[in-house]
C-alpha cells in the first residue's frame, strides 16, 4: 500500500519548509540545537522572528527535534 510509505506527522512539512525558505532541515536542526534549553513556544517565536518562517512551519521543526534534544 503506498500509503504506508507516506510521511506523517511534523515530517511531512519538511518538502515545504525546505522549498519555502530554501535551507535543507539540517539547518533548521542545527538553529534548534542553539535553542535546546529553551521550551518549545519560544524556540517557535526565534523561529518565527528571527528566521521568517510560519507558525505551522516552525512548530512543525521544533515538534519533530524536541525530543532528540531533551
Amino acid at each position: 500500500m503506498a500509503d504506508d510509505n507516506k510521511v506523517k506527522g511534523p515530517a511531512s512539512y519538511f518538502p515545504s519548509i525546505e522549498k519555502t525558505y530554501g535551507q535543507p532541515i539540517s539547518h533548521w536542526e542545527t538553529v534548534l540545537a542553539g535553542l535546546a534549553d529553551k521550551p518549545h513556544m519560544e524556540q517557535v517565536k526565534v523561529l518565527k522572528e528571527q528566521h521568517g518562517l510560519g507558525h505551522g512551519h516552525a512548530n512543525a521543526l521544533v515538534a519533530h527535534f524536541k525530543p532528540k534534544s531533551a
